[in-house]
C-alpha cells in the first residue's frame, strides 16, 4: 500500500506546485511572483500530505463518525442561531455569537461521535456488518474459546446460529501467546491460530473480523465494551470474564457451562451402551468412558475389552472430577 501511495503523494505535491505558477499566468500582475507562487503550491502540497500522514488508520468508521458529528453540531448550532435573542442587536456581535455557536457546536458534535464510534451502530446499522441483515446475531469469541478449540465442533454443528465476531484485538492477542517463547504457551497460541483456520474453513459459517479500537486498555474490558456495544453475546470460557459480563449487562456463552449441561446424567438402574477399553483395577472388571469423560467400572466383563456392550449402572460414586460409575452386563450379555 505504502509503494503505492508514495508515488500518487509526489505527483500532486508536484502538480500543486505546477498550479502555482498557472495562477500566475492567469493573473499577469502576479508575473513576477512566479517563483514565489511554485513555492506556496509546493507548500501546501506537503501540508495536504502531511495531514493525510496524520490521519493513517483513521478509518472509514471514523470518517463516518466525525461527518455525523459535524451534521449534528451544525444543526444545533443553526437552531441556536434562529432564537429570538438573536433578532435584536448590533449585527456584527449577532455575527460573531452565531460563528462562535457553529464553531462550538460543531466541534462538540465530531468529538461526541469520535468518541462514541463504537457505539455507532445505533444510528448508522451498518456498522453492524451487514447492510441487509441488521437483525442478524452476533457472537464476539474471546482467546480462551478459540484456544479451548471446542467451538469449532459447536459451530460444525449449526447449534450456534449466529454470526461470529472475533475483533482484532483478539486476534492479536493470540498472535502473541503463539510468539511466546515459552513452550506451554507457544503452543496454546497456534492452537487458537489453527482454530480460526479450522473455523473459516466451515462452509456455513459467518465469520467476520472486527477492527475495533474501543477506549478500555484492558482485553476484558474491551470484550464487554464491544459486545455491549454491537448488542451481542460474548462467548468465553473465562468465568471470571463471564461474571464481569453479567454484571454489565452482557449476555454471555461459557463453552464449560455448554459441556457440563450436555453430561449424560446417570442414574441407578440405567441402561446404556459403552465400549469397553482397558481393565479395571479389580480382577474380572473392564473399564469405559461415556463421551464427557466419566468412567464406568463393569464386573466380570474384562473378556469383552474392545467390544461396544449393554450394561446397568449398580452405583455412583461422587468424585472431584465427576461421578464414577458401577456397572454389571445386562443378563442376556453377562459371560
Amino acid at each position: 500500500m505504502n509503494k503505492t501511495l508514495w508515488p500518487i503523494r509526489v505527483v500532486f505535491v508536484t502538480l500543486c506546485g505546477f498550479a502555482g505558477g498557472l495562477v500566475c499566468y492567469a493573473i499577469p500582475e502576479w508575473d513576477r511572483l512566479r517563483v514565489m507562487a511554485v513555492m506556496i503550491g509546493l507548500l501546501l502540497g506537503v501540508l495536504v500530505v502531511l495531514v493525510d500522514l496524520l490521519l493513517r488508520g483513521f478509518s472509514l468508521r471514523g470518517l463516518s463518525a466525525v461527518a455525523f458529528g459535524l451534521g449534528v453540531g451544525s444543526l444545533i448550532g443553526y437552531l441556536l442561531s434562529v432564537f429570538p435573542l438573536f433578532e435584536e442587536g448590533d449585527p456584527q456581535m449577532i455575527y460573531l455569537a452565531r460563528l462562535g455557536l457553529f464553531l462550538i457546536c460543531g466541534y462538540l458534535g465530531t468529538v461526541i461521535a469520535l468518541r462514541g464510534k463504537d457505539e455507532f451502530n445505533l444510528v448508522i446499522p451498518y456498522v453492524r456488518f451487514v447492510p441487509h441483515e441488521v437483525d442478524v446475531p452476533l457472537v464476539v469469541v474471546d482467546a480462551s474459546a478459540l484456544i479451548d478449540g471446542r467451538i469449532v465442533k459447536v459451530c460444525e454443528s449449526g447449534f450456534l446460529g449466529a454470526a461470529l465476531v472475533i475483533p482484532r484485538f483478539v486476534l492479536n492477542a493470540v498472535q502473541a501467546i503463539a510468539d511466546s517463547p515459552e513452550p506451554h504457551r507457544q503452543a496454546r497460541g497456534r492452537r487458537g491460530l489453527e482454530v480460526l483456520n479450522e473455523l473459516r474453513r466451515i462452509p456455513r459459517l459467518d465469520l467476520r473480523l472486527h477492527e475495533s479500537d474501543a477506549r478500555p486498555e484492558e482485553v476484558e474490558a474491551k470484550l464487554v465494551f464491544l459486545a455491549r456495544s454491537l448488542q451481542a453475546r460474548l462467548l468465553t470460557t473465562d468465568c471470571n470474564l463471564a461474571k464481569l459480563a453479567e454484571f454489565q449487562g452482557v449476555k454471555w456463552l461459557n463453552l464449560h457451562a455448554l459441556a457440563r449441561s450436555l453430561r449424560v446424567e446417570l442414574a441407578l438402574g440405567q441402561s446404556i451402551e459403552i465400549e469397553l477399553v482397558k481393565a479395571g483395577k479389580e480382577a474380572g472388571q473392564a473399564v469405559g468412558f461415556l463421551e464427557d469423560g466419566s468412567m464406568v467400572v463393569v464386573a466380570d466383563a474384562i473378556a469383552r475389552i474392545g467390544q461396544a456392550v449393554r450394561v446397568e449402572i449398580t452405583s455412583l460414586v461422587p468424585t472431584a472430577g465427576g461421578k464414577l460409575a458401577f456397572a454389571r452386563l445386562e443378563p442376556e450379555r453377562r459371560l
